[in-house]
């Protein structure tokens, strides 16, 4: 007898699952099963101040300045792209405050205001860009320029727009963000020329050394949380109020930086970059930031990156796929200008992972 064979689960092309997602899932039910705690606690809080550092030498290593110089010649497309990350985006996470208490607490609050500061990404601004057929270039370089200005800029704002709340920003906060940051960052700018050949070589190796380190943070902070207690404030209610609220956050800017494009006069392939580079969020710089930044309330403060993330991917791979099928229909030819040419620059020898 003939056994059907069994039907399989596929997981469709336009709803992308980050497997470094589920890790990253993984990583806080083992943190819930088996928090650290004592000497433990404080091996694994010393591995990660080691990670983070580690992580953002690799950041600065990587960067090259000379690309960041070239890709200045498309300067009203990267001005545009940072204004999305660090002008409209905290300005619509302001406006949510007003659903504090209500809807959600404090530390949720402050987590979704954090989240509106963070840096965009480069890997997957390029991968969505290129897919839409829009300009990969100015792609490359808005994304590596925010992660660049993000390194001084995003803890400041953090000080100024959420110094005020729960979280009891300092002098020390400050410091504390300097030596761990933006230190190895430079450390990594300098060395860049003696290291960049070690770091092409070894790009697959590096990427798991991020991922691993980012996940190593992730358990540090949610044990940490579990330790203080701070898991009972997030109830499925406010877990799906904050799921709508990004939501609505997600769809304001790709609309914002979709149409604002337009009325500033770039043409079609940079509306695309512009779109995708001005509405995302880097996991990758906003875990570590957010472990130095936030302490033991970080587990909260991450939660609204990481839904934010995940919702993000799934978005915009429809989107890339649909402007990649409006790229196929006949269109108007543009006149080059200094509004629609693109930016002349290489592909950077690597790009931060685990995004």
């Amino acid at each position: 007898m003939n056994r059907r064979p069994s039907p399989r689960i596929r997981i469709p092309s336009w709803l992308p699952v980050d497997p470094y997602i589920l890790a990253l899932i993984g990583t806080v039910a083992l943190a819930a099963l088996l928090p650290a705690s004592g000497t433990v606690a404080d091996v694994a809080g010393g591995a990660s101040t080691g990670a983070v550092a580690l992580l953002f030498f690799l950041y600065g290593a990587r960067l090259s300045t000379r690309e960041m110089v070239d890709g200045l010649k498309h300067w009203r497309l990267h001005l545009t792209v940072l204004a999305c990350t660090f002008l409209l985006f905290p300005l619509l996470g302001l406006a949510a405050r007003g659903l504090v208490p209500f809807a959600l607490t404090p530390e949720l609050y402050s987590g979704l205001l954090f989240l509106c500061l963070v840096p965009s990404t480069v890997q997957s601004s390029i991968a969505f860009t290129s897919i839409a057929r829009g300009n990969v270039a100015a792609a490359i370089c808005a994304g590596s320029f925010s992660s660049l200005v993000g390194i001084v800029i995003t803890p400041l704002l953090a000080a100024l727009l959420i110094g005020g709340g729960t979280t009891g920003f300092s002098a020390d906060s400050l410091f504390r963000i300097a030596v761990q940051l933006l230190l190895p960052f430079l450390a990594g700018q300098l060395l860049r020329r003696w290291i960049v050949g070690f770091l092409t070589r070894h790009r697959t190796l590096l990427g798991l050394v991020d991922r691993g380190s980012v996940l190593l943070v992730v358990y540090t902070a949610f044990s940490q949380g579990m330790a203080a207690g701070v898991w009972h404030q997030v109830t499925p209610a406010r877990l799906a109020v904050l799921l709508g609220v990004e939501a609505v956050l997600l769809a304001a800017m790709l609309s914002l930086s979709w149409y604002g494009g337009k009325r500033l006069g770039f043409g079609h392939a940079d509306r695309i970059a512009i779109q995708f580079a001005g509405s995302k969020k880097s996991l990758a710089a906003g875990l570590p930031m957010a472990s130095v930044l936030f302490g033991a309330q970080a587990s909260l403060a991450v939660l609204p990156l990481m839904l934010f993330h995940q919702m993000q991917l799934m978005v915009c791979a429809v989107i890339a796929k649909r402007r990649a099928k409006d790229a196929q229909q006949p269109r108007q030819p543009e006149v080059p200008g200094p509004r629609n040419r693109p930016a002349s620059i290489r592909t950077p020898v690597s790009t931060p992972v685990g995004e």
